[in-house]
């Protein structure tokens, strides 16, 4: 079976206005015709990414959502001007910080962080169908 090249479906800038009830709103009227398991998944995913950008950064960045069919999957990326790395399970913030990223590895098949050239981070995340 042959991988279909993702699409990207959504591209947003992240600031300190955003709204994550209509970043959640946007992200699910982009993604038509995806089983409501997977996009419940998808909107966690989003969530805690965008999530961290907001509490754990200067605020800005960008949030891509793209979507393959064939395998079917959806992959967020979350690009932020830190380069450090979130923390898993906790953070430096108190004991009910860092459960996000348990929440992101428990949704997706595959999460990870890629440095990028002049500052910062990309942090992905791909939720398969299930």
């Amino acid at each position: 079976m042959a991988h279909q090249v993702p699409s990207v479906v959504l591209d947003l800038r992240i600031d300190r206005d955003l709204v994550l009830t209509d970043l959640r709103h946007d992200v699910g009227s982009a993604l038509t015709g995806l089983g409501e398991d997977h996009l419940y998944d998808v909107l966690i995913v989003v969530t805690e990414l965008v999530s961290n950008v907001l509490d754990h950064t200067t605020g800005h960045g960008r949030v891509r959502v793209l979507r393959r069919r064939t395998p079917c999957e959806v992959t967020v990326e979350v690009d932020d001007t830190s380069s450090e790395h979130p923390v898993y399970g906790r953070s430096r913030l108190g004991e009910h910080r860092g459960r996000g990223v348990v929440m992101v590895e428990g949704t997706s098949s595959a999460w990870g962080i890629t440095l990028l050239p002049d500052d910062g981070k990309t942090v992905f995340a791909v939720v398969p169908c299930p």
